[in-house]
């Protein structure tokens, strides 16, 4: 197996994760969209991922790269049926590429807040042995406000409806971060787009409070990224034997 990752900043990639599919022994190439790296023919690649950042999905006329970027995650999701992860932005992404509508929050969530799967999550096999009521790292001020035909709300909290979703079988999205390590928090809170929402959310000076608070929750953080990703590379495997 080869994965392809789409980055749009060099801080936020795949995080824990790197960990997981280096003892899985999974390679993956990294696309920097926001440097000017090309993307690749996908036909070489058996999943897609793509993670966060600080631009939003309808800022193409600054970032015109977004607009090969949506062409690309139709053509993995809908042409081929590639298995997808997608991460804050990411998720975002695949609702607007595959026909959603993604608009600014009325209140951004910023911080450690409560997530919680629906009926349809409880259910899904990527959230399997899993808490119903989870805590998680948030920091958008954009959000699926109207989910692509046929996706499936899998999570939600009292700010953002759609906290997480599946298209068909295989892509899902995830408006919350579940990719950290202990250089998450202090490594994005370099970026001046998230420093500002973070004091706007939370009061001047939150950063050494949300790392703290980060830090603390670490282990849960990180053993549920492990059973995500345990839970979405079982999906991954059947669907690779099903195609040979």
């Amino acid at each position: 197996m080869r994965f392809l990752v789409f980055q749009h900043i060099a801080c936020e990639h795949p995080g824990i994760f790197r960990d997981f599919l280096k003892e899985d022994g999974i390679p993956y190439d990294a696309v920097e969209l926001d440097e000017g790296e090309a993307i690749p023919a996908l036909d070489k690649y058996d999943a897609l991922w793509v993670m966060g950042g600080p631009m939003d999905v309808w800022e193409e006329d600054q970032h015109p790269w977004l607009k090969p970027e949506k062409a690309a995650i139709r053509e993995a999701v809908l042409t081929r049926k590639m298995p997808y992860l997608g991460l804050c932005l990411g998720h975002q992404l695949l609702g607007a590429a595959l026909g959603g509508k993604v608009g600014k929050m009325k209140a951004p969530e910023v911080g450690i807040l409560d997530v919680e799967l629906t009926a349809e999550g409880r259910a899904d096999p990527i959230f399997a042995g899993m808490a119903t009521r989870q805590k998680a790292l948030q920091w958008h001020g954009a959000e699926v406000q109207t989910a692509p035909a046929g996706a499936i709300i899998l999570a939600s909290s009292p700010l953002c409806p759609n906290q997480a979703m599946r298209v068909g079988a295989l892509a899902y999205g995830l408006q919350y971060h579940m990719e950290l390590t202990s250089r998450t928090v202090p490594e994005w809170g370099e970026v001046p787009a998230y420093a500002c929402s973070l004091d706007d959310t939370l009061g001047k000076g939150a950063l050494p409070k949300l790392r703290d608070a980060a830090a603390a929750l670490m282990p849960d953080f990180n053993r549920a990224a492990r059973q995500l990703y345990e839970n979405w590379m079982g999906l991954v495997r059947l669907n690779s034997r099903a195609a040979q």
